[in-house]
């Protein structure tokens, strides 16, 4: 397939559904062929099998891999089998996050750890374990998935907002360590985006609309559709002398 992505395979995790799912679709009408990571439950599953179905369907390369971002091993497994059955990889976005709503004071142990092992080591290991591939193909980019939650807090998420807070520095600091074999690292920063995780949350999308619109400099909802140009942007040439960097698509909810 042609398109600014022709060639390049990328590893989207987090893809069954959301802005995992629309940024697989993009790349893949770009021309990328995409390894579809999800969680390694029933229905994640069979919408990554959907959604690669889907994209072999339209002429392009496609590959659903169940993968717990908390396991190492699965890390591994996860990098490998994309590259049996696409290519080496050459993008690698890290958007699968664990989540949850406790008070700080009430918050387990075991649901802090699992947050940062999933979101901040997860990341960390599959940017490591596709990293011989992203350093060879001479135009390898890592991309972090944030989240303005990092910019302005949120009570009751001390756990994922502290875990997208440490993608930023990650990003920062990987961009420093692999700048120098050609390899960009960048992430980007949704604000609040009506997914369909959104609608389990918060059913009411009017409820929703009043409380978060008015906070934004543009008046209108966000949906997962509108992240993927930032995504296709980062992943190919016209960001090749970008590295380092946040880019917050959020409606203005944050300025600087």
């Amino acid at each position: 397939m042609n398109g600014r992505l022709a060639g390049r395979v990328a590893i989207v995790t987090g893809a069954s559904r959301g802005i995992g799912a629309a940024v697989a679709r993009a790349y893949a009408a770009e021309g990328a062929a995409v390894g579809l990571a999800c969680e390694p439950s029933p229905t994640p599953v069979e919408l990554a099998e959907k959604l690669a179905a889907e994209i072999r369907a339209s002429g392009g390369r496609a590959v659903a891999v169940p993968a717990d971002l908390a396991d190492p091993r699965a890390i591994e497994s996860l990098v490998a089998q994309v590259r049996a059955e696409l290519g080496p990889v050459d993008v690698v976005v890290n958007n699968a996050a664990a989540s949850g709503s406790a008070s700080w004071l009430e918050l387990s142990v075991e649901e802090w750890d699992h947050v940062q092992r999933v979101n901040v080591r997860g990341s960390w290991l599959l940017a490591r374990a596709a990293y011989p591939d992203l350093r060879a193909g001479g135009r390898g980019a890592i991309i972090n998935v944030t989240s303005v939650m990092a910019q302005t807090g949120q009570p009751g998420k001390l756990h994922y907002t502290a875990s997208k807070s440490a993608l930023i520095g990650l990003t920062r600091a990987l961009a420093r360590e692999v700048g120098p074999d050609g390899v960009r690292v960048n992430a980007v920063m949704p604000g609040a985006i009506r997914t369909e995780h959104e609608a389990e949350l918060s059913p009411d999308a009017d409820a929703v609309f009043e409380r978060v619109v008015p906070v934004q400099a543009l008046r209108r909802r966000g949906f997962a559709e509108d992240m993927t140009g930032v995504f296709v942007f980062l992943a190919g040439d016209e960001s090749s002398f970008m590295t380092g960097q946040v880019l917050n698509v959020d409606g203005g909810m944050v300025h600087y």
